[in-house]
């Protein structure tokens, strides 16, 4: 493992940036900042190598922007309707960050926090947080680790663990915004996809709340049970679309862990890249939609508004 700094974060404490290599030289870097998921720089097919993962170069750049790149996120991922959540009888109220409603757990999110080094080997890095009660507005007090692992098959696996003192909830995700093509290869939206669920979650309006309804992907444009481009639908005429300006939905799968979907690059600019997600949680929130502007990135790109898809692993979200 290197480390070399990554910046001063807003509150004038110094970040660091951690690097692994495995022995086909791909290269996994993470971040204490968020525990960030920062670089994937993986072989295409003709052994050319691509960073796949969206970011920026400092963990001030991170706080500058707020579209979650590659963080972790926590304690809950997704949204809450209207802010308030009922545990054992008692309503809270949490931070209204979007349309009145909480997203990502509010403004106090893992995104911004600087995490601890718990352990690290040399292909793997768990960091530590502890979460108050006065952090988010939760119940309890919870102990939270996110570890991150470099495969040799240039894999990331990301798992999570949570301890609280009392009830509360635990829904982790990762952020991060993927392009087999490379961070800077512009818009992914040519890019092949194929999903393995029958079902999906719909939302009832912009504000992006769950119906509490399981509806069969077949027959919509929310159908990627064969594998397809990841554009061809996204303007289509479709309320769900329309209410998430692309796509912003769970997907309840249909196979066992492990089995989800393949994705793949787009071969006619560069050698095919093949990637498969395997998730062992029960959905997966697939967005793919427009960034609200173009914006920098990594060694002073500049992204597309369609520049990655997002991939967050999650319970079935119900109203």
């Amino acid at each position: 493992m290197q480390t070399v700094s990554f910046g001063k974060n807003r509150n004038g404490e110094e970040t660091s940036l951690y690097i692994f290599e495995n022995s086909n030289h791909g290269v996994m870097k993470v971040s204490d900042h968020g525990a960030t998921l920062v670089s994937l720089l993986v072989p295409d097919r003709e052994g050319a190598m691509r960073d796949v993962v969206l970011g920026y170069d400092t963990a001030a750049e991170y706080e500058s922007h707020t579209c979650y790149f590659g963080a972790t996120v926590g304690r809950n991922g997704n949204r809450i309707d209207s802010a308030k959540v009922v545990i054992e009888g008692r309503e809270y109220q949490l931070a209204a960050n979007q349309s009145g409603h909480n997203l990502h757990s509010g403004p106090n999110g893992f995104e911004g926090v600087l995490w601890k080094v718990k352990a690290h080997t040399d292909n793997s890095i768990t960091f530590y947080h502890l979460s108050t009660e006065e952090e988010q507005g939760f119940p309890g007090n919870l102990e939270v680790e996110v570890t991150y692992t470099l495969t040799e098959e240039h894999g990331v696996e990301i798992s999570y663990q949570g301890k609280a003192d009392k009830t509360t909830i635990m829904n982790f995700t990762n952020h991060s915004y993927f392009n087999l093509g490379g961070h800077d290869s512009g818009s992914v939206e040519n890019q092949e996809l194929q999903i393995l669920a029958e079902a999906y979650t719909p939302v009832r309006d912009r504000g992006a709340i769950p119906t509490g309804e399981v509806a069969p992907v077949a027959g919509t444009p929310m159908d990627f049970r064969t594998r397809k481009v990841i554009g061809r639908d996204i303007g289509a005429e479709f309320e769900q679309i329309a209410f998430a300006g692309g796509f912003d939905h769970n997907y309840v799968l249909s196979e066992a862990p492990g089995e989800m979907k393949e994705w793949r690059g787009p071969a006619a600019k560069k050698p095919a890249l093949p990637w498969r997600l395997l998730p062992s949680a029960a959905a997966y929130s697939f967005m793919q939609e427009t960034l609200s502007a173009i914006r920098p990135e990594k060694a002073g790109r500049l992204t597309v508004t369609d520049a990655g898809s997002v991939w967050k692993p999650s319970f079935i979200p119900m109203r």
